[in-house]
């Protein structure tokens, strides 16, 4: 007789303690920030009139932060724009899945921009603000639809940019990537590489390859966030206070208003008529939504968006790995639906100017095809001044909402990363090929607990 071997059952993971929770630490990170950015406010300027110390400490903390994650934005971009257009041929329905993918982006970007027209001419945000008119200026970067065409032609293979300041006489070039033709370069790369046939099998393997330890890097840098995080809303806290906020109270309240209703009431009535639990969805998305809150970054939340998106929703790899890239550089119903519309009634009533039926339309227009100018230059700033201009409203304006913009900022990310995830499960759902079993499980993961890191 063999002997028999008999394993034992491996024992249950200890709980981790709450501290180590990813949640835990950026909610921490956030009531710290709060606190040192009220002691840095409270302490005033220095003898020479310039930021105390602990001030400029919180925005050194904060801009590096983000410095990191624009770091890896153009390789990340490209490399899993790439990756996804080479999945796409695992996919039988692969030209279904693309059309259905752009047509619910439009869809609930339409909803969205409904919502803030409604609620900017409901709660009339600049009938009802107390904010200085001498505080209207230009901004310094403006977006057009001339800028928008021009953006989509990729001027060099890395999608450089280069700007000119002069200073006090002195002049400093400074070099940046066109997120938008870095976009346009990554698809026709990919399509190329599809075109080609099996000679691309190398060069698409290591794309592939070359992603994944993209991801590992940026995971790096997001475990940062907590400290990112006390930078970041210290900060704002310390130089604008709660003055600016108290200002601006009806403009910002009518943009959380209306994020909270695509947020809570919008997305969950649609997934309820796709046949989808609501509360599902939040237990899942949860991790990528709260990383986009804090962050303020798409592009960088995007690993965990995608992970989520497959591991938790229950979307095919395959599918998931090109609809939330493709989301995260053009899909923003926060940034380009809500926040433009509100900010565009905003400034034709504090400066008087009648809007008419063909401006609304104007702007639904704006919010639904032009959304994809937020890639290519400054994110909601260039997407505002595209629909001022294009409604022939002040750009001056733009100066007026300046000072709560990165409060702002942080909602508006937040709703564009649930819609990134939301659409992809929406259309699995209906082409069929969404994993039940998966969604249903409700898994809400820590984001950046120790089995976050994708496998080697």
């Amino acid at each position: 007789m063999s002997p028999t071997t008999v394993s034992a059952a491996r024992p249950p993971k200890a709980p981790k303690p709450l501290y180590a929770n990813f949640g835990f630490q950026v909610l921490a990170a956030m009531v710290i920030g709060l606190a040192l950015g009220f002691v840095a406010r409270s302490m005033g300027p220095d003898a020479a009139g310039n930021a105390n110390w602990l001030t400029q400490t919180l925005a050194t903390i904060g801009s590096s932060f983000v410095s990191l994650l624009r770091a890896l934005v153009p390789v990340l971009v490209f490399t899993a724009i790439v990756a996804s257009i080479a999945n796409l041929r695992e996919l039988n329905n692969a030209a279904k899945l693309v059309w259905q993918t752009l047509l619910w982006f439009a869809i609930t970007a339409l909803i969205a921009v409904a919502i803030g027209i409604a609620l900017g001419l409901i709660i009339q945000p600049g009938l009802n603000s107390s904010v200085a008119a001498d505080l209207a200026k230009a901004p310094s970067s403006t977006g057009s639809w001339l800028d928008f065409l021009k953006g989509l032609i990729p001027s060099n293979i890395l999608g450089l940019q280069a700007s000119t300041r002069v200073t006090d006489g002195s002049a400093s070039t400074s070099l940046s990537f066109n997120v938008l033709q870095i976009l346009v370069i990554s698809i026709v790369v990919g399509i190329a590489a599809l075109r080609v046939g099996p000679a691309a099998d190398p060069f698409i393997a290591f794309t592939r390859s070359f992603l994944k330890v993209i991801h590992k890097v940026l995971w790096w840098v997001i475990r940062l966030t907590p400290i990112g995080t006390i930078g970041l809303l210290g900060n704002a806290v310390a130089v604008y206070g709660w003055d600016a906020l108290a200002q601006l109270g009806w403009y910002s309240a009518a943009i959380y208003i209306g994020l909270a209703l695509v947020l809570f009431v919008v997305y969950p009535v649609l997934l309820q008529l796709n046949g989808l639990n609501p509360i599902r969805y939040f237990q899942s998305a949860w991790p990528a939504i709260q990383l986009a809150f804090v962050s303020r970054s798409s592009i960088g939340t995007l690993p965990v968006t995608e992970r989520i998106t497959e591991e938790n929703l229950g979307v095919p790899r395959e599918y998931a790995a090109f609809a939330v890239p493709l989301g995260a550089t053009t899909k923003m119903d926060g940034c380009a639906a809500i926040y433009p519309a509100i900010s565009a009634i905003f400034v034709a009533q504090f400066f008087g100017i009648s809007l008419g039926i063909e401006h609304y339309l104007l702007i639904v227009f704006v919010s639904v095809i032009g959304s994809a100018a937020t890639a290519g230059l400054t994110g909601a700033t260039v997407m505002l001044t595209l629909t001022l201009s294009t409604l022939g409203l002040p750009l001056e304006g733009v100066g007026l909402l300046l000072a709560v913009d990165p409060i702002l900022d942080m909602g508006r990310t937040a709703v564009n990363v649930a819609g990134q995830a939301l659409v992809p499960t929406i259309v699995a759902k209906r082409q069929g090929i969404l994993d039940q079993a998966t969604y249903d499980r409700g898994k809400s993961i820590d984001a950046l607990g120790a089995d976050a890191v994708p496998a080697e």
